[in-house]
């Protein structure tokens, strides 16, 4: 039996990729059998029915703290629904948890960044605007395919530099404040 549910945005069989992406805990965590899911989906419909008051009360119990105070009830019927999906199923497994970790500390996220094919990077550089169009096979500039920005941000400048950082996809490295001072 597939129960359809859609309430605030939520539609629990499209997003069950959610709980198919959670780390499996031996033991401690029930299979995903469909009684089970039918479960978790009517418990979700009656966090989904709580007033918001009744939402952060229950938010109270679960995280035995405030919740956040510019949270909406949709963000707190969110949050709700994935602990309940995460006791019952796990929670993420060690790399995604890794690069949640990453964006949470301001940490580039652009290692994970990956450009798609059709992509078109525009660079102006001495008063020339250059286009790099990002093909399967390479980029392409000028009509030419390169393996690699460095080898075009080479041929636009004359000097050796990091084709990602040449056309900003990446940031050098920082400085420290000793660094700092004694390049002044």
């Amino acid at each position: 039996m597939q129960h359809r549910l859609n309430f605030v945005g939520l539609d629990f069989w499209r997003e069950q990729s959610v709980v198919a992406g959670m780390k499996r805990r031996a033991k401690s965590v029930r299979s995903a059998d469909s009684q089970n899911q039918i479960e978790i989906v009517s418990k979700i419909e009656e966090i989904n029915s709580l007033t918001l008051e009744a939402l952060r009360v229950l938010w109270r119990a679960e995280f035995r703290c405030e919740p956040p105070k510019g949270l909406s009830r949709d963000l707190l019927v969110r949050t709700l629904a994935w602990r309940l999906q995460e006791k019952d199923f796990g929670g993420h497994d060690k790399a995604t948890r890794a690069l949640l970790d990453a964006y949470a500390g301001g940490k580039a996220a652009a290692m994970h960044r990956r450009l798609k094919a059709g992509t078109v990077l525009v660079r102006e550089y001495q008063n020339t605007r250059h286009t790099v169009t990002i093909m399967p096979d390479g980029y392409l500039w000028q009509d030419k395919t390169y393996p690699n920005l460095t080898l075009i941000a080479r041929a636009i400048t004359g000097t050796n530099w990091n084709g990602p950082r040449f056309f900003g996809l990446r940031q050098g490295p920082r400085k420290t404040n000793e660094q700092k001072a004694t390049s002044l």
